[in-house]
């Protein structure tokens, strides 16, 4: 297997905030936004994780807060929480082709979809895996390990960028090249790369 680069989602290629869209579902609902944030919550692992379905989610949470319009606008409302990390998806546009990337995160299906709808950067990935999908999430080994299935991966050949550290510490524990990445930091990633490409 050739060196790869192996990219968490939120916080590396894009940001992530959920006030404003829990501003958004207050407008529609009978629960206030700091309310909707504490009702929803409890859904997350379960939904990143594929315990609970898409459309199970949204209809207990549709319950839980109240909600007042239709599903497509909880999708949507849902979704729009992204926003584009510029400089890291113009340095995956530069790699693309130079060696195989790959997504790796922890994710639901309703926000997997919205991602490849809306940044056109994800078509340049050769693959990913998504904790939804695998049915477990990091930083837990089992996840890891159907990356390094699926894709053939060499950890010692892989670089891993992810912004949390205890992803980072299952990482280099497999034996991943890893680099922790603040989306405020980017020019960090820079020489991380290249000592990356130097001993690989």
């Amino acid at each position: 297997m050739s060196r790869a680069l192996l990219f968490d989602i939120g916080n590396v290629l894009v940001r992530f905030d959920f006030s404003p869209a829990a501003q958004k579902f207050a407008t529609l609902s009978k629960a206030t936004a700091q309310e909707v944030l504490s009702l929803l919550a409890p859904f997350k692992d379960d939904l990143e994780s594929g315990r609970i379905a898409d459309d199970d989610f949204i209809a207990q949470s549709v319950e839980r807060i109240g909600f007042r319009g239709t599903r497509e606008d909880f999708v949507q409302i849902w979704g729009d929480i992204f926003t584009a990390n510029d400089p890291m998806i113009a340095r995956v546009k530069q790699l693309s082709g130079q060696m195989p990337l790959y997504l790796f995160s922890n994710t639901s299906g309703l926000h997997k979809a919205w991602l490849f709808e809306k940044f056109d950067v994800f078509g340049l990935f050769a693959g990913g895996i998504y904790s939804h999908e695998a049915r477990c999430m990091k930083p837990h080994e089992p996840i890891f390990h159907e990356a390094i299935n699926v894709f053939g991966l060499e950890p010692e050949r892989t670089l891993y960028i992810d912004d949390l550290p205890d992803n980072i510490a299952t990482g280099r524990r497999l034996g991943f090249q890893c680099h922790q990445y603040h989306p405020d930091r980017h020019e960090e990633f820079e020489p991380a790369l290249t000592a990356f490409e130097q001993r690989v």
